[in-house]
């Protein structure tokens, strides 16, 4: 039984969804977290049921995302992915050239490919582009989502907006979205739009580094901890007596005895048994220190390799790390990743006292002696990335090209010819990847991230709850109640606007869900063909610009990008009036007998 009377839970929802807005917008909670309050408060109102929440895991279209990040994971893992698509885009000069190129070609494959596995294939290219080039990955993935965006909307297959709204033509007996006025306003919409990203984007878009462009513009603030042996030359000596006071590039900053603090360091102090020194310095100096003949213990069960040297990893604490908020100790972190930690960088503060009570942060970046399970450690956990010492990349395994060209092959004829739906052709292409061993259960704990999955889910019971409630359908009657008296053209432009205003926050399905039944009964009480109004909807319902959680394709680059709310809205905005306005020019041209 609901908690809340049927008549007011429209406008309980839409405070609740303008609530999770602003609490996303103004980054008091991370996404997903916010999602998960939302959700649960709507469940426990008893405004959605929760099987309608559990169904959001069965959803196909969710389910089809993560068979795609599977399978272009284990393309990437056997095929040099990088290479092929510098051939395609060519090596372009310069940031625009780059970006006009890529969009215009993504686009143009978006036409007649799902979006989705095109942003999944092409993120980490165009992360990577924009590493070796100098030019921040902020700058390039957001415009790679709205190529995808737009490029979809030029034929009938790009999208599924245009397929569910050929749906509920269907069930009303109306004709069909037609493809060549689709065409030549998806032509005219998509070659303005990436103009103006292409000239823009620039201005518009955030410069952030990422976490690991931030460690490598301050490799040299490690603190380094390291204990004395029993033996060790340097008890009873001084600091200068022992040679500390001279090391090359590291420098002795604060002493720990008995958990007391000795710093700074005076060079007469004398070293006592148990003492624990600490030092800053950076990577290269960190390893002579160790390997110096001064009486410095090795971490237990980490030793150096048998031709003498020490397997040593620098990596970054991940935004999502478990690690977040513990301490080394508290993590277990030599046990459950095979690594001892013997030092750790954070920019921008002074670390002071033992490592291993430092709180960690995302960011710290963590130099570390490990052993052979760690790779493997890190790769179920993913709390760290691997930023130098062992391999970051996996190689590609020249040996599987006959397999991959099989895999390739056949993902053309499933997704091209349409002999089955979406996620059919994506499971049976998942389930060839597996038989050829191009993708194993490392790829599924490496590459699977929960967050964007927890996301997908809860936005469509977010969705469900705007549907049952009619709170969409509240917005819009009063709207276009509005804009009756001011002619058809501002009709079918607030009709569009309330469509684009839904697809940010219910997904492109449920704002087409919303609309359409306002186009057909507008169309019928002005006794005019609905032609131009299914069509106005239709690119409206596409026009995913302004918010991350408006459409997957955003969710993906969400992430790797470090964007935030304001991100989106400080170019999507731009964009989706642009957008919205080529669309309804070209719309009212291509039909202006109904207009006159």
């Amino acid at each position: 039984m609901p908690l809340i009377p049927v008549d007011i839970q429209p406008y309980v929802v839409l405070f609740i969804i303008t609530s999770l807005f602003i609490v996303i917008y103004k980054q008091w909670l991370k996404p997903t977290i916010a999602f998960l309050f939302t959700t649960l408060a709507l469940l426990v109102l008893g405004v959605i049921s929760p099987r309608e929440v559990l169904e959001g895991f069965s959803n196909q279209a969710i389910a089809s995302v993560v068979l795609l990040i599977l399978i272009t994971a284990g393309v990437r893992e056997n095929f040099n992915v990088e290479l092929f698509l510098d051939r395609f885009f060519g090596r372009a000069k310069g940031y625009r050239m780059f970006l006009l190129s890529m969009m215009s070609k993504v686009a143009i494959l978006s036409s007649f490919v799902n979006n989705t596995p095109v942003v999944v294939l092409m993120t980490p290219y165009v992360f990577n582009w924009g590493r070796k080039n100098q030019v921040s990955p902020s700058k390039l993935l957001i415009p790679l989502s709205y190529a995808t965006i737009l490029g979809g909307m030029i034929t009938v297959i790009g999208t599924s907006t245009t397929l569910v709204l050929n749906g509920f033509l269907l069930e009303n007996d109306l004709d069909l979205v037609r493809p060549v006025p689709l065409l030549i306003t998806g032509l005219a919409v998509s070659t303005v739009c990436i103009l103006f990203l292409a000239l823009f984007a620039d201005k518009l878009l955030p410069s952030r580094t990422d976490i690991i462009e931030r460690f490598e513009l301050n490799k040299r603030e490690y603190l380094i901890e390291k204990r004395l042996s029993k033996n060790s030359p340097l008890i009873g000596q001084s600091v200068i007596e022992g040679g500390l006071r001279n090391l090359n590039g590291v420098y002795l900053v604060e002493i720990v005895r008995n958990d007391k603090i000795i710093s700074p360091v005076a060079p007469n102090e004398i070293i006592q048994k148990n003492d624990i020194l600490i030092f800053a310095g950076n990577t290269n100096n960190i390893i002579d220190l160790t390997l110096a003949d001064i009486g410095i213990e090795l971490p237990p069960k980490l030793t150096p390799s048998t031709n003498g040297r020490l397997t040593v990893v620098e990596a970054v604490v991940s935004a999502n790390s478990s690690l977040l908020g513990k301490t080394i100790k508290e993590s277990n972190f030599r046990e459950r990743y095979d690594a001892a930690v013997v030092a750790i960088h954070r920019n921008g503060e002074k670390l002071s006292g033992k490592i291993g009570r430092l709180r960690l942060k995302a960011g710290d970046v963590l130099l570390m002696y490990t052993g052979d399970q760690f790779l493997g450690r890190v790769d179920l956990y993913k709390d760290l990335y691997i930023i130098a010492g062992e391999k970051k990349e996996i190689q590609t395994n020249k040996n599987n090209k006959s397999k991959l060209y099989l895999l390739l092959g056949s993902a053309l004829v499933l997704l091209i010819g349409q002999f089955f739906n979406l996620f059919v052709s994506l499971l049976l292409i998942f389930s060839l990847a597996v038989a050829l061993k191009l993708v194993t259960l490392r790829n599924v704990k490496r590459d699977l991230d929960i967050n964007l999955v927890l996301i997908l889910v809860l936005s469509i019971s977010i969705g469900e709850a705007m549907l049952n409630t009619g709170a969409g359908k509240l917005v819009a009657s009063a709207i276009l109640g509005v804009l009756e008296g001011y002619g058809l053209i501002s009709v079918l432009a607030g009709l569009m606007l309330i469509t684009t205003l839904l697809t940010s926050f219910v997904t492109n399905v449920g704002a087409v869900a919303i609309a359409f039944p306002l186009a057909f009964a507008t169309a019928m009480k002005l006794g005019i063909p609905g032609d131009p109004f299914y069509l106005g909807i239709a690119f409206a319902a596409s026009a995913a610009f302004l918010t991350p959680i408006g459409y997957q394709t955003n969710l993906i680059v969400y992430g790797p990008g470090g964007y935030n709310f304001k991100d989106f809205l400080k170019i999507g905005f731009p964009v989706t009036m642009i957008y919205l306005g080529v669309a309804l020019a070209v719309i009212v041209f291509l039909y202006h007998e109904v207009f006159i």
